[in-house]
């Protein structure tokens, strides 16, 4: 017998819900049940606000409720299965009948009647939910982020001004005593609220002077000219370029803690005032991505800048060219590497090395029209001794 299972998206992430089997069945035909995460704990506190909603939320907490993070495969079933955007929440929800073995069959319209999470009391807190989420997928995988590049952030803010080193290890104590409180108490208590209510200040004075770094760094590189100083800053470049992007990452970690807070605290409030806060902190986040998109674009432009000079010197300087071109490439990578994290799309491809012997042809043929015979001869055995004693340093 075919079940109904409904579908609710936020661009962000996916929810299936319905019969249990028939939920099971459904994600893993698509191949996409590994990749959900149960919600049934999260969603019963927004399901039973409310004598009205009391009994039907009870009925949909009896089915089984799965969030998966929007990826290509998580889009592609959206896409098959035809929902529809709501122009006032920005979700897009429906139901599908699925068949036999799990695959979708039939689009069926909306549904807002009992048990229905399409409810539009209900679909504000579920939307709430979904957003919570979304953030602390993202929280997770900045951890696993930071742990990977073994960056030690407070390293970093070592060797800064007083004020920004305190401020990120100051956000992260009291951010963390507040989820601490909130896992164990279900809610974000008044006195939690109350302590937490200064981070963002802090966390947006820390990534301000982080993104100054970067700028800084980038500036640094694209200014030199001789092609002694241009290896050294290359090389030096990773280190700091690393550092502070690991800085930004924790940055964005804690914001997103902050807003699941701040979340938690408008799912107690009235459905407008739950999807307003949702979609203003969505907002504010694609803002600051925004930034961050700018800056590090900014800084792989001013890299390839730094590149271009170097491949220019590479006749007379081989050696150090090269190695402003690997110091450069490596900086990119961890670069590219954070931009992935938070998904911003990037074109950039890695740098080429400009090859001696290239240049060397391309100076010959500018040298014969000015002279001939022994003068071509001359500046040939110029290039290689050049080209030996740049390989020997």
């Amino acid at each position: 017998m075919d079940s109904e299972i409904q579908l609710i998206s936020d661009g962000d992430g996916l929810v299936a819900t319905g019969d249990p089997t028939a939920v099971k069945e459904f994600l893993v035909s698509m191949g996409l049940w590994s990749s959900s995460k149960d919600l049934g704990q999260r969603l019963k506190p927004v399901l039973g606000v409310g004598a009205v909603v009391a009994q039907e939320g009870s009925e949909i907490a009896a089915n089984s409720s799965r969030w998966l993070k929007m990826t290509k495969e998580s889009a592609h079933l959206v896409n098959k299965s035809g929902l529809r955007k709501s122009s006032k929440t920005g979700l897009l929800t429906g139901v599908v009948r699925g068949s036999k073995g799990g695959q979708i069959g039939t689009f069926v319209e909306f549904v807002k009647g009992p048990s229905s999470l399409l409810n539009p009391v209900m679909l504000s807190g579920v939307a709430g939910v979904m957003a919570q989420a979304a953030m602390q997928q993202s929280m997770a995988e900045v951890t696993a982020y930071l742990a990977r590049i073994d960056e030690k952030v407070d390293d970093v803010l070592g060797k800064v001004d007083d004020t920004v080193r305190k401020d990120l290890p100051g956000a992260r104590a009291v951010i963390g005593r507040a989820m601490t409180m909130r896992e164990h108490m279900g809610r974000v208590t008044d006195d939690s609220w109350s302590t937490v209510q200064g981070v963002p200040e802090m966390i947006a004075g820390v990534q301000g002077y982080a993104l100054l770094q970067l700028e800084v760094i980038a500036k640094k590189m694209e200014g030199k000219t001789k092609i002694g100083g241009l290896a050294k800053a290359a090389k030096e470049s990773k280190r700091g370029v690393e550092g502070w992007l690991a800085v930004l990452a924790e940055c964005f970690q804690l914001q997103d803690a902050f807003d699941v807070l701040e979340l938690g605290r408008a799912l107690d409030k009235s459905p407008e005032e739950r999807d307003a806060c949702r979609l203003g902190l969505k907002a504010d986040r694609q803002n600051r991505l925004e930034v961050i998109s700018r800056s590090t674009e900014s800084l792989l432009a001013r890299m390839g800048v730094a590149v271009g000079t170097a491949n220019a010197k590479v006749l007379l300087h081989p050696a150090p060219s090269r190695a402003v071109v690997d110091s450069s490439n490596q900086v990119a990578t961890g670069v590219l590497d954070f931009r992935r994290l938070f998904g911003i799309e990037s074109g950039h491809q890695p740098w080429k090395p400009r090859r001696w012997k290239d240049a060397a042809v391309e100076a010959l043929d500018k040298a014969r029209p000015a002279a001939a015979g022994i003068a071509v001869v001359s500046v040939a055995i110029t290039l290689k001794v050049l080209q030996d004693r740049g390989e020997e340093s």
